[in-house]
């Protein structure tokens, strides 16, 4: 595979995560009023969407490590396939909960094998300006996902978007087929035994090098889920945005997240890994304390959510690529486990963040705001506490 195909090849398979939370955010309102339940019922579609993520990752990893990259890929599209029909044709919440579970785990393996993949062939420094190239690509899913799902909603419902999800794994799949090579050419025959595989995720998570990247990654993600989760319901249902127009809300607010891609490629080439994290983080807690000054101050409007996701996710764009390079370049043996792990962290991250954000709606922005500011500040501080940490 030359360079093109693996940036193409990785930003398709990582375009599945944003493609399977975003596009369908429109559609959480309508989907309370489809199943007759409430705001926090319905939020559990991404919730449990990232707790099966989280949970799949740490077995899909050493698969990959086991198996190979190219069979445990296309094996976890196929299964993104499935859940996703699954999902259009449920007829219950309950039965649309699993079908979203099942679609996570196909959805996961994608993610944690293109990581894993990206360590087979890159140093830690190429792999890092990699991904933000790759994650450059990925923000025209959340870019573009949420106004296309905000008129798939108006122009045929909620079940539109799940078509959406089989239609564009289905073309990924025909690519992988076609110009998938497999990367990982010493598989470890060991890597799924339950004694050595708990082993493994031991070594990792007692090396501090692995947290202090790792957990300002995940907490980064969770920065943004505040605002995957909570904004459609502030935007459409609190301050009145309509409905067609909400993806375009959230389009502008992800313009940040290509911004901080840009920014990251730069900022690493000048800056090293570290010190780019560091501007990164920064931001997050600029963007946290923003948000909720702004809101005490009263300033109730639709532009404050929307500059605050902008900074948000610009924030992120600079943080993920550097913090997930950092955290499996030290175990270029077991790297599948390393991106699983990490990938696991990041979900119960966003999954702690998401049932905060849906156990607090009371119909105004202050809770909102206020998890935004906490989360934010967690990033700022999680990255500074073990960097000198470990430089202590």
């Amino acid at each position: 595979m030359n360079a093109t195909t693996i940036l193409w090849l990785v930003a398709g398979c990582l375009m599945l995560q944003p493609l399977s939370t975003d596009l369908y955010l429109a559609s959480l309102p309508h989907l309370a009023t489809a199943f007759q339940t409430s705001t926090a019922a319905v939020q559990q579609t991404l919730s449990l969407f990232v707790i099966g993520f989280g949970a799949a990752q740490l077995l899909s990893g050493p698969l990959s490590d086991r198996f190979g990259r190219r069979p445990v890929l296309i094996g976890g599209i196929a299964i993104y396939i499935g859940a996703s029909l699954a999902c259009a044709l449920a007829s219950t919440l309950s039965s649309l909960l699993v079908a979203r579970f099942v679609q996570a785990i196909g959805c996961c393996t994608a993610v944690v094998v293109v990581r894993a993949l990206i360590r087979d062939v890159y140093t830690p420094t190429e792999g890092a300006k990699v991904l933000a190239r790759a994650s450059s690509l990925l923000s025209l899913a959340p870019i573009f996902g949420p106004v296309l799902g905000s008129y798939l909603q108006v122009w045929f419902g909620w079940r539109a978007a799940f078509v959406f999800h089989a239609t564009f794994a289905a073309v990924l799949l025909a690519f992988l087929f076609r110009w998938l090579e497999e990367t990982h050419h010493h598989p470890n025959r060991a890597a799924l035994h339950p004694a050595r595989l708990l082993g493994i995720y031991r070594q990792i998570a007692a090396e501090a090098s692995f947290w202090a990247w790792a957990l300002p990654a995940a907490l980064s993600y969770a920065s943004i889920f505040v605002f995957i989760s909570g904004s459609s319901p502030i935007l459409i249902r609190v301050l009145g945005v309509p409905t067609e127009l909400y993806g375009y809300c959230f389009a502008f607010g992800v313009l940040g997240y290509l911004l901080g891609t840009l920014l990251c490629r730069r900022l690493i080439h000048r800056f090293g890994l570290s010190h780019t994290l560091s501007i990164g983080v920064a931001i997050s807690l600029g963007a946290g304390m923003l948000f909720l000054t702004l809101t005490l101050a009263g300033l109730l409007h639709w532009t404050v959510v929307v500059l605050c996701l902008f900074l948000t996710m610009l924030a992120h764009g600079i943080n993920f690529p550097c913090a997930q390079s950092g955290a499996i370049a030290p175990f270029p043996q077991e790297a599948g486990a390393a991106a699983g792990l990490l990938g696991a962290l990041t979900m119960a991250a966003a999954a702690v963040a998401g049932n905060w954000v849906g156990a607090s709606f009371d119909g105004t922005v202050l809770p909102l705001a206020e998890i935004a500011a906490v989360v934010c500040a967690a990033v700022f501080s999680s990255a500074y506490f073990l960097r000198h940490r470990r430089q202590a």
